[in-house]
């Protein structure tokens, strides 16, 4: 997914700690999950396509690995950043441009997960797939839980924000556990059949409804700010893609209920799921199309004032590769050939931006300039000084 402007730093932060050999992580924010979020994305989708083609499959288990070797970079890079920088890692909480980020860590560890027993196992072997991908659902869950809980109390309790300050940002919190529970029917099969495998469904389920109904709340706030403020600030127009995120997510976990609860739940719920998977995800993937429409072109509108890169680009991929997804289950479960079709042009579409925002990503990181610390803010200009009237 993405990111925003960099938070200014905390006042009174010691200034000698960007001098230290782990200065380089000190601004290194929980934004940076995107990269892996996106990249994961990438291969997970590309291996379920309707249509595919020689070395397609090899080449989405290239992804996945190098989704699994940036998603170990940034856990050790985050970790030296609370280790060395504390001061800088509780602004980034206290700061509610950044703190809903803290959802990114979560659908990181979901998505490499996923991308493990999808195609992952083609090189590890089924039993560590498994083994792998039940470690990361598990710390995945339970980080996302956590954060659809505490990022809104901060959110309440702390942080100050203006009506017109929403942002798409807010819906990375809460839709980590849609993540969960698209991803967690996965496992199913490999679960005890019974109470074990039922529980698994189920609890996705519950996932699906606390991450949808979070999401609907939210929603409103955020078209609500654009069209009483207007336009987001340059930088800040791509998250507007952010919205795809739950809508692509809640469509891809609806079918993946259909496709595992057979067996797994007695007639009638089993047909149920299937229903279910039809009657919701059509619709929403239609508001998700005229969403995109509506992002898109917000993007170029953008793009002609000037907007240049910024981290806040790798909102293109992995929202837009849930609807990938979402599509393919959709193309399943009608056996309509126009959601193969859209399933096929989003992936384009998806591939196209991962493979911009990851050059330009890497540049930023070889000349500095995206780990640099954020340019403070403009000093308000001072007031002119009192005149006397005289007679």
């Amino acid at each position: 997914m993405v990111t925003t402007a960099q938070p200014t730093a905390s006042t009174g932060a010691p200034r000698a700690a960007a001098g230290t050999r782990l200065g380089a992580v000190r601004h290194l924010g929980p934004n940076w999950y995107a990269c892996v979020m996106g990249t994961a994305i990438v291969a997970n989708a590309g291996a379920t396509l309707p249509y595919g083609f020689p070395g397609l499959r090899t080449g989405c288990t290239v992804v996945w690995a190098l989704s699994f070797v940036l998603l170990a970079v940034l856990l050790t890079a985050r970790a030296a950043h609370w280790i060395h920088h504390r001061d800088q890692a509780r602004a980034h909480l206290l700061d509610p441009t950044m703190a809903p980020f803290y959802g990114c860590l979560s659908m990181a560890l979901l998505a490499v997960g996923g991308g493990t027993l999808i195609v992952g196992g083609d090189w590890i072997g089924t039993g560590a797939a498994v083994a792998l991908d039940a470690v990361l659902f598990a710390v995945g869950t339970a980080i996302g839980l956590v954060a659809a809980v505490a990022i809104p109390y901060l959110m309440v309790v702390r942080h100050r924000i203006a009506a017109d300050q929403a942002s798409p940002v807010w819906l990375l919190p809460v839709v980590a556990p849609m993540v969960s529970a698209a991803v967690g029917p996965l496992l199913i099969p490999h679960l005890p059949p019974g109470q074990a495998q039922q529980t698994m469904l189920y609890g996705c389920f519950a996932m699906f409804g606390l991450s949808l109904l979070a999401t609907l709340v939210m929603l409103p706030a955020i078209f609500a700010r654009l069209v009483t403020a207007g336009p987001l600030p340059l930088a800040l127009t791509p998250t507007l893609f952010l919205v795809l995120g739950p809508l692509g997510q809640s469509t891809t976990a609806t079918n993946k209920f259909a496709d595992f609860a057979p067996g797994v739940v007695h007639a009638p719920l089993e047909r149920g799921f299937l229903v279910l998977a039809v009657l919701f995800g059509v619709p929403v993937m239609g508001f998700a199309l005229m969403w995109l429409g509506l992002a898109a072109a917000m993007v170029v509108r953008a793009r002609r004032r000037g907007m240049g890169f910024a981290m806040t680009w790798w909102a293109f991929t992995f929202p837009v590769g849930t609807c990938v997804t979402g599509a393919e289950g959709l193309g399943k479960h009608t056996g309509l050939a126009v959601f193969d079709w859209l399933a096929t042009a989003l992936f384009l579409l998806l591939v196209t931006a991962w493979t911009v925002a990851l050059a330009h990503t890497l540049r930023g990181i070889v000349d500095g300039r995206l780990l640099a610390a954020p340019a403070p803010a403009p000093a308000p200009a001072p007031a002119p000084a009192p005149t006397l009237n005289t007679p």
